[in-house]
């Protein structure tokens, strides 16, 4: 699977993992979500959708939790109001990585995503990068969908249960 695609669907689990963290705090309304990811000044924003259930959140959570885990010295998550604060000292392998990401919910409805990464030493020539990623709902999951099939600028749909090894 080419490095983008497993940059978009990263992001989109780590975007999405946070909102089951606090009790109190609601989640992503079940359905279709249209996900626009801007990544540097000069990058065009990139569509993905993903059909996402209670199930597919929890999953999603559980697998971005046990990743950075075993990656990262440092992950935690703070919730104040309508935001979600993610503050993340990983080691990649290649290079060390710091980020913070603040997301802003509208209810379970939408949200936007601000986030900030460092890589030592640089990664791809890369010493700083930014992302902007801003979730909607758009209505219920399109015919023939199931719960986690993400659909991948330029079209490509994945379910991200398999790619996370639960298939269920």
């Amino acid at each position: 699977m080419p490095p983008s695609i497993r940059a978009v669907i990263g992001i989109a689990i780590f975007a999405a993992a946070p909102l089951t963290v606090a009790q109190d705090f609601p989640k992503l309304k079940p359905g279709l979500w249209e996900m626009t990811m801007t990544t540097g000044k000069r990058d065009a924003p990139r569509l993905s959708t993903i059909c996402l259930d209670d199930s597919v959140q929890r999953e999603m959570y559980k697998m971005s939790t046990g990743m950075m885990a075993g990656m990262c010295t440092k992950h935690e998550i703070k919730v104040l109001g309508n935001k979600v604060t993610t503050i993340a000292d990983c080691d990649l392998g290649i290079t060390k990585m710091q980020s913070q990401a603040v997301m802003t919910l509208n209810g379970n409805s939408s949200y936007h995503t601000e986030a900030r990464a460092k890589f030592d030493p640089p990664m791809n020539d890369a010493k700083e990068q930014s992302s902007i990623i801003d979730g909607k709902h758009v209505g219920a999951c399109r015919p023939g969908q199931q719960p986690g099939d993400m659909t991948l600028p330029g079209g490509h749909t994945v379910n991200v249960r398999q790619l996370m090894g639960s298939g269920s």
